[in-house]
C-alpha cells in the first residue's frame, strides 16, 4: 500500500509538472503569434484586476520618476546630439523597454510562479540592482504598491476562492510583517520591497495568469516613460498615446516577454549599460523636474 501512495505521489506531481510546462508552453505561443488571452469575458475577476491595475491614477508614484529620460535629454544636449527630440525619444523608449524586461522580467515571473520565494526574490533583485538611483525608485513604487494593497486590494480579494490567490495573500501579510519590523536588529536584514516581484505576487492574489502581469507591467512601463516625455514637452499627449497604441509598442513588449519567460534570475542583467548612467546620473543634472 505505501508503494503504490508513493507511485501515485509521483505521478501526481510529474501531472502537475507537465501541465504547468504545457501552460508555459502556450503562453509563450500566444505571445509570439500575437494572440495573447489577456481578456476573458467568461471571467470577469481578472478583467477587473487588470483595470483596477492598469489605472494611471493607482499611486504607487511612477509618474515622479522620468525613468532616466531626462537625464538622456539633458546629456544629449550637452553633447549638441539632440537636433530631433522625437527621434531621440523613440530610441530611448525602445532601450528602456529592452532594459526594464532584461533586468525586472525575470524576477517578476519567478514571484508569480513561485510566491512563497518572495522575500528571497526580492534580496536577489535588490543585491543585483547596482544603480542606487534606479533602486530607490524601484523601492519606492513597490513599498507603495504594497500599501495599496493593504489599504485599498486586501479586503474585497482576502474572500476569493482561488488557493493560489489564497496563497498569495498570506504571502503578502507576512511580507509586510517583515517590512515593518525591519528595524529590529533581532530581524536581521528582512525584506526590501521592490516592484517587480511585488507586483507579481499582488496580480497572483488578485487572479492574474503570469502572462497577465508580466504584459500589463511593461505596458505601464510604457504608459510612465511617455508620460514623462509628454511632461518633458519632447513630445504631445495625442503623440503619445498613438505610440502607446501604436501596434509596433504592442509586438516590442511581447518580444521581450517571450524572450525574458524562461530567464531565470541568475541570469537576468542589464542590456544597455548606458542606462544605468543616464539614470544614475539624473540626481547630478543642475535642474530637473522629477525625482532622483
Amino acid at each position: 500500500m505505501a508503494i503504490n501512495q508513493t507511485q501515485d505521489q509521483s505521478l501526481d506531481e510529474e501531472i502537475a509538472d507537465l501541465e504547468e510546462r504545457l501552460k508555459n508552453a502556450r503562453a509563450r505561443r500566444a505571445l509570439a503569434t500575437g494572440k495573447a488571452p489577456f481578456l476573458d469575458p467568461s471571467n470577469p475577476i481578472p478583467v477587473h484586476a487588470l483595470l483596477l491595475l492598469s489605472d494611471s491614477a493607482l499611486p504607487t508614484g511612477g509618474f515622479a520618476y522620468s525613468n532616466g529620460l531626462e537625464s538622456y535629454l539633458a546629456h544629449l544636449k550637452l553633447q549638441g546630439r539632440i537636433a530631433n527630440p522625437e527621434a531621440a525619444f523613440d530610441s530611448f523608449l525602445a532601450l528602456s523597454i529592452a532594459c526594464v524586461a532584461s533586468t525586472s522580467l525575470p524576477y517578476l515571473l519567478a514571484a508569480h510562479r513561485q510566491p512563497e520565494m518572495l522575500e528571497t526574490i526580492d534580496n536577489d533583485l535588490d543585491a543585483s540592482t547596482p544603480c542606487v538611483v534606479a533602486q530607490r525608485a524601484s523601492l519606492a513604487q513597490g513599498r507603495a504598491l504594497l500599501g495599496v494593497w493593504e489599504r485599498s486590494f486586501r479586503v474585497p480579494y482576502t474572500s476569493v476562492s482561488d488557493a493560489e490567490a489564497v496563497t498569495a495573500v498570506k504571502i503578502l501579510e507576512r511580507f509586510s510583517t517583515g517590512l515593518k519590523s525591519r528595524n529590529n536588529p533581532d530581524e536581521g536584514l528582512g525584506p526590501n520591497g521592490h516592484l517587480a516581484p511585488l507586483w507579481a505576487v499582488v496580480s497572483r492574489a488578485m487572479g492574474l495568469t503570469a502572462q497577465q502581469t508580466a504584459y500589463l507591467h511593461m505596458v505601464n512601463h510604457a504608459k510612465a516613460v511617455l508620460g514623462a516625455a509628454v511632461r518633458s514637452s519632447v513630445i504631445g499627449p495625442y503623440m503619445a498615446q498613438s505610440i502607446l497604441a501604436s501596434q509596433r509598442l504592442q509586438e516590442m513588449i511581447s518580444r521581450r516577454i517571450e524572450r525574458e519567460w524562461d530567464t531565470p534570475v541568475d541570469r537576468a542583467g542589464q542590456l544597455v549599460p548606458a542606462m544605468d548612467l543616464w539614470i544614475g546620473r539624473h540626481e547630478l543634472l543642475y535642474s530637473r523636474i522629477f525625482n532622483s
